[in-house]
């Protein structure tokens, strides 16, 4: 064919790439409000900026499958956010429900080993139906398709994942949320490991949809989802937004903000938020808005085990990962599930060179028969593993409340780089009105109750364990902001500029 003809035969062969399932099922999409494929990547990258890869794929099952798979359903490439290189995949669920096929997965295996090998992130935009069949059926099927690539449920952290679910997320859009560093989910929609349709035959019982895989059940329940949004544009923005607190690769630094107009003003708030009395509850996310820059904190998992509040923020325009108790859920005390929220936040902020900041008020773990069927007894070991393998700067403040193991796992003795305590914290091994009754055996009403109680508490301020130098300064907590900024100025220092070791790079990304 002369060199014209060619040039034709690829622009036609790239037109019907990009019709994608057609202007039906496009259009369909648009009236109920859902973006396409190509819509999702233009609303997630910086305009102009996408370098598609693997436009001419189509399915490898038979030749009459061609026509039909127009991209294989998968658009893959590199763009760029903030000016970042990025490796993009986005599910078109109007072609074959973007199941998995063999040519959409050496896409996306292409974009993620270019990914972890360049140091670019890698983020992946959900919407599948799972494997697709008859592809994958039989031992032609099985050979060709499944376990032919070694590093594709490898994660080492070396960049960071980001991933959506988004409407119908099955099989592999399922496998990505449970491999990210940050997963977003839109409302409404359903991520699980198979359609309602192949579970309700498998288990002989229709299976709801919410029960199954909705995101209240993910929020709650599961933690599998670290942010929810009620649009495609919101979960596009998101992603957009978590990345900016993170580095393009573990061997630099997350990148830094300039200091918003006003930052670190009003610092007395916090003792206006602190209650005066040890017993009443008061609202942690509260005091972290006004330590942290302005508008800068970014919370994860806000909805599964509350009484551990986890995000990422700016201070003086550096990230940090905030690990703090919150005293309004529970009186603080961590539960399973918030050691298991704790311990998937350390790992990441570690793999990932984020100085650690943990505000301490808590009673200590949950426990009881429900605590134990939750498994808390491992939860907490994990917890307290994390903290000793923790390499990145961290600043622990003692807020308030800290007794027990739990003063140990939220970062007290020597797990962490500076350890600080607000005149009001009190530490002990257990909350006073538990051992008066164990020592004394005697409970509230009783007489002789609060004399025992006082003799229980007389040692329980701060100052013993300044003087003893367990804690390294107690300060006011209008000072707070000044001090952990200027301590992770100091403990950056070490280890290349504050790169950490990445001792947990291998921890599992979903448990």
């Amino acid at each position: 064919m002369a060199h014209d003809e060619l040039m034709k035969e690829l622009d036609a062969r790239r037109a019907a790439a990009r019709r994608m399932g057609g202007p039906e099922k496009l259009a369909r999409r648009a009236e109920k409000g859902d973006l396409n494929a190509e819509e999702r990547v233009a609303a997630l990258v910086d305009e102009g900026s996408f370098y598609e890869t693997g436009l001419l794929g189509v399915s490898s099952y038979s030749p009459a499958e061609a026509a039909r798979t127009p991209r294989d359903g998968k658009i893959a490439g590199f763009g760029r956010i903030d000016g970042r290189d990025v490796g993009v995949v986005a599910n078109d669920f109007t072609t074959k429900g973007a199941s998995t096929g063999a040519t959409n997965s050496k896409k996306m295996g292409h974009i993620r080993k270019t990914c972890v090998e360049r140091g670019i992130p890698f983020l992946h935009l959900g919407e599948s139906t799972g494997a697709r069949l008859p592809d994958a059926m039989g031992s032609r099927g099985m050979g060709q398709m499944l376990g032919n690539d070694t590093s594709q449920f490898r994660r080492k952290r070396e960049v960071p994942y980001l991933s959506a679910a988004l409407n119908t997320s099955f099989g592999s859009s399922a496998w990505m949320c449970c491999m990210a560093d940050f997963a977003v989910m839109k409302k409404g929609s359903i991520m699980s490991v198979s359609s309602p349709r192949l579970v309700s035959m498998a288990i002989g019982e229709k299976v709801d949809l919410e029960e199954l895989g909705g995101w209240r059940l993910h929020a709650e329940k599961t933690g599998l989802i670290d942010h929810f949004v009620d649009t495609d544009e919101e979960a596009m923005a998101a992603m957009r937004h978590f990345l900016s607190y993170m580095p393009s690769h573990n061997r630099e630094l997350p990148p830094e903000a300039p200091v918003p107009d006003g930052a670190g003003e009003g610092q007395e708030k916090i003792l206006d938020i602190l209650p005066e009395r040890r017993n009443q509850v008061y609202n942690m996310k509260k005091i972290v808005e006004v330590l942290v820059d302005t508008g800068s904190f970014f919370e994860l998992k806000a909805r599964f085990g509350k009484p551990l509040v986890t995000g990422l923020a700016r201070m003086g325009g550096k990230v940090v990962g905030i690990l703090a108790n919150n005293p309004m859920v529970g009186g603080g005390a961590l539960s399973a599930d918030a050691c298991r929220k704790a311990v998937d936040f350390t790992v990441l902020c570690d793999s990932f060179n984020i100085p650690i900041v943990r505000l301490m008020d808590t009673p200590g773990f949950v426990v009881g028969t429900e605590a134990e069927r939750r498994g808390a007894p491992g939860w907490i070991m994990n917890f307290m593993n994390t903290a000793c393998l923790t390499t990145v700067p961290s600043v622990t403040v003692l807020c308030r409340k800290a007794y027990g193991r739990a003063y140990v796992a939220m970062g007290g003795g020597a797990h962490n780089d500076s350890l600080v305590a607000w005149p009001m914290a009190e530490i002990s091994f257990m909350d006073p009105v538990f051992a008066t009754s164990i020592v004394h055996n005697k409970t509230q009403g009783d007489e002789g109750f609060e004399e025992a109680l006082a003799d229980i508490q007389k040692d329980l301020e701060v100052w013993g364990m300044a003087e003893i130098y367990s804690a390294h300064d107690v300060i006011k907590p209008q000072e707070t902001r000044d001090h952990v900024i200027r301590m992770l100025d100091i403990h950056r220092r070490r280890r290349s500029g504050g790169l950490g070791e990445h001792l947990m790079s291998t921890w599992p990304t979903s448990y």
